[in-house]
């Protein structure tokens, strides 16, 4: 048997652990998450996924929010007789004390193809910049930032109308089976790591997304418009201010219009959407949610606000 400590927080990493306890050679010695939080309205303690879906399956679960300062859990694994830690959005850096622990070493999944995107949001960075293309990478563990060596690589095509929901699931399906593989090959040395490119030109860096990251601006061209709308469809969604108030964009589709008219300017209302011109082109709002408010159709949006074909929304 091969003994592994699965380390992870969000609902991402979840499939994962699901899929490498059912492999008959693997046995998930513990589970070591984050602490679980207060959240929502009523401030009611919530477990991260990763806890949640561990306890399903009655595995042991260690919880810290700083695991290289917690020394009862730096013991606890150095007495457990570990081949693998497996790390997949986990949040929190390892020291080398940590890393020294398994026998074969720290494999992370971290969803580009590195050295492209290195950081902690590589999924959105990916559809905000309108990739065609990304992937995953299961790598050797060290402590530079998305560095260590390169085990095995899996390349992911983005669909043109995938949003952060349908792009990361996706990506934990495929990951389960990616990290099967490297362990085993890793475990009868049948897979030999390779060090990451050094080439200036390939290496990225995927910075954590920010507030505003998430506004829109119809300023932008429609691609970056409706990029924004997709990397954040499932974390907060993405926004434009109208009359001080925040309006979340949740379903919009890019739109080609033959007319030349300054950025925000109302070119069509209907029922299936309200058509509003961008730098380069124009975007169609089908769903959008002002705040304060539940989400609605924009053609209710747009009646309520009293706008009219040929008004502007300006970028308050």
């Amino acid at each position: 048997m091969i003994n592994v400590v699965y380390l992870g927080t969000p609902q991402i990493a979840v499939n994962a652990l699901n899929k490498l306890i059912n492999f008959n050679d693997i046995n998930m010695v513990y589970v070591i998450t984050p602490n679980d939080k207060p959240q929502g309205r009523g401030y009611k303690m919530c477990a991260p996924c990763v806890k949640q879906a561990a306890l399903k399956n009655n595995l042991k679960v260690l919880q810290t929010d700083c695991i290289r300062k917690d020394r009862e859990i730096i013991e606890t694994l150095k007495n457990a007789n570990i081949d693998f830690f497996i790390t997949f959005a986990f949040g929190q850096i390892l020291s080398q004390e940590i890393l020294d622990i398994p026998k074969y070493g720290t494999i992370n999944l971290h969803a580009s193809l590195l050295p492209k995107y290195r950081g902690a949001n590589p999924i959105q960075r990916a559809i905000l910049n309108g990739d065609e293309t990304t992937g995953i990478t299961t790598m050797i563990t060290s402590l530079g930032l998305d560095e260590g060596d390169i085990c095995q690589t899996e390349e992911i095509k983005i669909e043109k109308d995938m949003g952060l929901l349908a792009l990361s699931q996706k990506i934990s399906d495929k990951a389960p089976f990616l990290l099967y593989k490297t362990i085993k090959g890793i475990y009868t040395k049948t897979l030999t790591p390779q060090k990451q490119s050094d080439d200036k030109n390939l290496i990225s860096y995927a910075n954590k997304c920010s507030k505003e990251d998430m506004v829109l601006n119809f300023n932008q061209t429609t691609d970056e418009f409706y990029n924004k709308i997709r990397a954040f469809d499932c974390c907060g969604n993405a926004y434009f201010c109208f009359n001080n108030k925040k309006i979340k964009v949740t379903v919009a589709t890019p739109t080609q219009t033959n007319q030349e008219n300054p950025a925000g300017k109302i070119i069509g209302i209907s029922q299936n959407g309200v058509t509003i011109t961008t730098k380069d082109n124009a975007i169609t709002l089908k769903r959008i949610k002002p705040e304060g408010k539940c989400e609605m159709d924009a053609y209710c949006w747009i009646n309520g606000a009293r706008l009219k074909v040929g008004d502007f929304i300006t970028n308050d």
